[in-house]
């Protein structure tokens, strides 16, 4: 079965490839760039670029299922929360999505954030490090390692691919 994710984010495609393994045999998962996807989402337009994500790989790629995942920040009770959102797509064009647990950011983050920074930069500033977006991310740092970013991108994976283990449901005819 191949699956391709909307980017060549290692820790999206792990992800990924973790979630559809819960579900199906001979996985075979790789990570292609989209062009024009956002940097840094807010609220609904973080689904709305995995979404465009997925649909961009549907017309444009050979493939059993198309992956788009995006990270993003929403204001929920007056609190800036990170989460995942995640859109699959198959080969018909038939879609499900989940969105992963949220959780708190700063405030110095969340202002950063607001002012026009993108996550992982900031991150990557409190941290010290470089490129941790491509590492535990985020949620990583603020759970002192109990919850990767990988875990955000699997969890709401296998949430959307819920859909195709109840497809009559889902997707009646």
């Amino acid at each position: 079965m191949k699956i391709i994710v909307g980017s060549k984010n290692p820790v999206k495609i792990k992800g990924t490839e973790e979630a559809f393994s819960k579900y199906y045999n001979n996985v075979s998962v790789e990570g292609t760039s989209v062009p024009g996807a956002p940097d840094q989402p807010f609220g609904d337009e973080t689904l709305e670029g995995a979404k465009f994500r997925a649909k961009y790989l549907q017309e444009h790629e050979e493939a059993d299922f198309y992956v788009g995942m995006e990270g993003g920040v929403a204001e929920h009770a007056g609190k800036w929360l990170c989460f995942a959102a995640v859109v699959v797509m198959d080969k018909q064009g038939r879609e499900s999505f989940a969105l992963s647990p949220h959780f708190p950011l700063p405030d110095s983050v969340a202002k950063r954030l607001l002012a026009g920074e993108e996550l992982g930069p900031v991150m990557d500033d409190v941290r010290g490090e470089t490129n941790t977006k491509q590492k535990d991310g985020a949620c990583g740092f603020f759970t002192k390692g109990r919850y990767h970013r990988k875990d955000q991108y699997l969890s709401a994976a296998v949430m959307a691919l819920s859909a195709w283990q109840h497809e009559a449901l889902y997707f009646p005819s």
